[in-house]
């Protein structure tokens, strides 16, 4: 799986910067999420850092990419290396 923005996005960019991979940037009209960096905040929260701080409840699971917590972990690992990560796994796994 990775985290979507529906369309319901204003744009206020809080999401952005809680984000640990790095995977939500700005487009046109509403922040975007990256599905190859997500991982769904697995190894660092035990929930989603983006939909924890978004004023408008629009970050979610994509319904249709279905990823379990392994390759999720992997996605992480390939963009820190360097980092240790544990077991936190949001909840919705």
């Amino acid at each position: 799986m990775a985290t979507i923005i529906t369309e319901e996005c204003i744009n206020c960019g809080a999401c952005e910067p809680e984000c640990p991979q790095s995977a939500i940037r700005v487009s046109d009209e509403i922040y975007i999420v990256d599905p190859d960096l997500c991982c769904e905040c697995v190894g660092y929260f035990d929930e989603l850092a983006c939909a924890a701080v978004c004023p408008v409840d629009c970050c979610i699971v994509d319904p249709e990419r279905h990823e379990n917590k392994d390759v999720l972990i992997a996605r992480a690992r390939k963009v820190h290396p360097e980092k240790e990560f544990g077991d936190n796994f949001p909840s919705h796994l």
